[in-house]
């Protein structure tokens, strides 16, 4: 499968992304960069659209286990869908956590995950469903791909779990 942008391995810088935050502490939107979580765990789950059937019940297991998720890392929802997109999807599923707007796909870019898809024989550009957890020193301490929507939470809170042991 071709890659966008970079491949990513473990032990990595982050890349830095300057973004727009919807949802929760962030209301109705406010920009962030990976800098200011410096100190702190951070998870960015890719996922390629709102409010489809997929991404539904990853966000949804995420919202159902965020008491237990949300004192352990900064957590943030990243896709390429408008911040008005993000906006109606935390609305309708009550969404406690922020979702990162990237309609340029600078983020998805650097983070190798735009790739190229099929369906039904037709090749297209997509959001591969992944995740990456960076540690406090903003080095990638783990990466996910292609999660499966179901499993994400289990994944997402062991390596949370392996990283807090280290």
């Amino acid at each position: 499968m071709k890659k966008g942008g970079a491949q990513l391995a473990v032990g990595d810088k982050a890349p830095i992304f300057r973004a727009l935050a919807v949802g929760g502490e962030y209301g109705d939107g406010r920009g962030v960069d990976l800098g200011e979580f410096r100190g702190s765990p951070v998870v960015l789950y890719f996922y390629p659209k709102d409010d489809t059937p997929g991404c539904t019940v990853q966000a949804c297991s995420l919202r159902d286990s965020w008491g237990d998720l949300r004192e352990r890392a900064k957590i943030f929802g990243v896709s390429v869908d408008s911040t008005q997109s993000h906006a109606r999807f935390i609305e309708k599923y009550q969404l406690p956590f922020p979702l990162l707007s990237d309609p340029e796909k600078e983020i998805v870019n650097a983070y190798g995950v735009w790739v190229e898809k099929s369906m039904y024989g037709k090749k297209y550009m997509g959001t591969e469903r992944s995740t990456v957890i960076i540690d406090g020193t903003g080095r990638i301490a783990s990466i996910f791909r292609k999660v499966k929507p179901e499993e994400h939470v289990a994944v997402v809170r062991d390596a949370l779990n392996k990283l807090a042991a280290k």
